[in-house]
This record gives structure tokens, sequence and C-alpha cells, in this order.
């Protein structure tokens, strides 16, 4: 049986990867992603607004982009509220690399193009096997169309990509109004991957105190849906390598991920809750269900529910919407 894909031209043993998050800020968790079978690690996000801040000594337009971030912890950071600044990052960067014998891919989070870029060369410096872009913006300000926010991201995609030679992934948000022709634009403009998709973490209202109140919520498999339903749209369709991030927990995900389209499946809350052993898990159920169902490789499997190649297309498309409200009884 053959577990292996290809991502960001890659050659992965599996899908598994571990994606952004707490654990990789340390390197014996670090380490123990690797002892647990990972395919490959995702380094949390270094933001815009921390290089631009250590550029400028002092936050520029921080109101503007205030909670803007999925892996943003407060609404107005300090400086030490980030796990690490970003000469720290391009040092822990090296030191990853150095500790661990699996691909390791740095993340710049950014909305704007700018000489923040700059990291993106020094990220592939200091070693990064390849650089996950993660593109997402809170257009509040009601002169911002829709237009502007997507030539920005494309703009931001073909700056980092001169930048560097090592390839670059972008990991979006399911919010344009018309995705797949973002997603085909971008791969045009050269990105190696999409990731699908960024989770949020909007703040609550609590109406005692009368404030925005942060809140974290860790993903769960009803998440996928949303994920499966674009990466079985833009299977076949672009030429960048496919991920899936965001409600991936059990091996049934995985099979279900790949099914869409996707090279890779990232994990992250997962791994929160049940420590990095999980991912061996996951591969071990993910073995046992291929043998039982007589799957022999994940390539076989790839985009076989994808839009191009599932019986009723039209479940992916507005009459499953229709079918769905109409045939609903209370």
């Amino acid at each position: 049986m053959n577990l292996g894909t290809e991502y960001l031209g890659l050659k992965l043993a599996h899908p598994l990867v571990a994606g952004a998050g707490p654990l990789s800020d340390d390197l014996d968790a670090v380490r123990r992603l690797e002892d647990a079978d990972a395919a490959a690690i995702v380094l949390r996000s270094l933001f815009e607004e921390q290089i631009t801040r250590e550029q400028l000594s002092e936050w520029v337009n921080l109101d503007s982009h205030s909670d803007s971030f999925a892996e943003a912890a407060t609404y107005m950071p300090s400086a030490n509220a980030f796990a690490l600044g970003p000469f720290q990052y391009l040092e822990h960067l090296r030191r990853t690399k150095d500790a661990v014998h699996i691909p390791v891919i740095a993340s710049l989070n950014g909305a704007t193009p700018g000489g923040w870029i700059e990291y993106a060369r020094l990220m592939e410096q200091a070693g990064a096997d390849a650089l996950e872009l993660n593109l997402y913006r809170i257009a509040t300000g009601p002169e911002t169309t829709s237009a502007d926010i997507e030539r920005e991201a494309i703009e931001t995609v073909q700056q980092v990509k001169m930048a560097v030679k090592i390839p670059v992934a972008v990991k979006l948000s399911p919010f344009y109004s018309a995705f797949a022709h973002l997603a085909q634009e971008l791969d045009h403009a050269g990105a190696d991957a999409l990731v699908l998709f960024n989770r949020f973490y909007q703040p609550d209202i609590d109406p005692e105190a009368l404030i925005a109140a942060r809140t974290l919520h860790l993903s769960d498999p009803s998440e996928l849906r949303l994920r499966l339903h674009w990466m079985a749209i833009l299977s076949g369709r672009v030429r960048a390598s496919l991920a899936v991030t965001g409600g991936v927990h059990s091996a049934i995900d995985v099979v279900k991920a790949t099914m869409a389209g996707a090279h890779v499946t990232q994990m992250v809350s997962a791994l929160l809750l049940h420590g990095p052993m999980h991912l061996r898990t996951v591969l071990d159920d993910l073995a046992a269900w291929m043998q039982q169902h007589e799957w022999h490789s994940l390539a076989e499997m790839r985009g076989n529910m994808s839009l191009l190649k599932v019986p009723d297309p039209e479940a992916y498309e507005r009459a499953n919407y229709m079918l769905m409200l109409q045939g609903w009884r209370a």
C-alpha cells in the first residue's frame, strides 16, 4: 500500500502534516511530532504587523488590523503577546531545521503587499523547505471593495514568489465572493499550493461587562464540510497542490479530504486535544481503512469525488441547496 504523496514539490511519506500551531514553538514538541511520524511541520505564523513594528518601532495603522488574523491572540497585541519576535522566529526556524529530518514549512501571515515580504527571503535563508503565506484581511472600511482585497492578495503572492525560490503555499479564507476565480488567479500568479481554509477567532460580546470578549474554540469534524466542498470544486482545475486544514481529526476525515482532491491534510486542534502521538493513530487507522476497502494508494483515491468526477456534480452546486431545503420536513 502506498500512502505517499507530493506537496509543494516535496515527496512526503504520507499526507498527515502538523499544521501551524503552538506545538511547533518548542523544540521538544517538534521532536515529538517527528517521532509521531508527522510527514512535515508548519511553524506558527510570523505576522506582517510584527515585522512592520520591528522595522518602524511602532504599530502602523494597527486599528485597521485589530483581530484581523486567525492566529491573533489579542485585539491590541503588545510586543510580548506573540510567541516569537521576527528575529527569534528566524533563529527558531534554524534550530528546528537542525532538530528534525522532515520538511519544515515557515509561515508568514499578512494582508497587504509591502516591505515585510523581505522576511520571506530571510526564512528561505534560515533553511525553510517551503513557505506558507497566510492571507486574511478584515475590510472594515466600506470604501474597500472585494476587487481591492483580491488584487492585494494576488500582488502579495507575486511579490513573495519573486523574493524566494522555495515553494509557496497560500492559506486562504472562504470569504470571497468568487472563490474559484480567485484560486485560479493565485494559481496563475505562481502559488505552488492552496490551503483551505484559515480558521477565525471572532470576538464574542459580553453584555454584562460591555466588552468584546476574546474566544478560542478548537476545530471539530463538522468544520470539514466547507473544506471538502471547495476542495472538490478546485480539484483538477488548478495546477497547485491542495491542502485541507480545519476539522481533520480522524482517518475518515483524511479519506474524505483525499477523495475531494487534497494532497495533504493539516492537523492542529486534534493534536492539541490528544497529543502528538494522535498522528500515528490516524496514520495506522488510515492504512487499515484503505486495506479493508482495497485501495492500493492515495493517488488512485485522490479527487475521485471531485466536481469533475463525482456522478452527481449538482451535489456541489445550487441544486443541492434547493433540494435540501425543499425536502426538509419538521
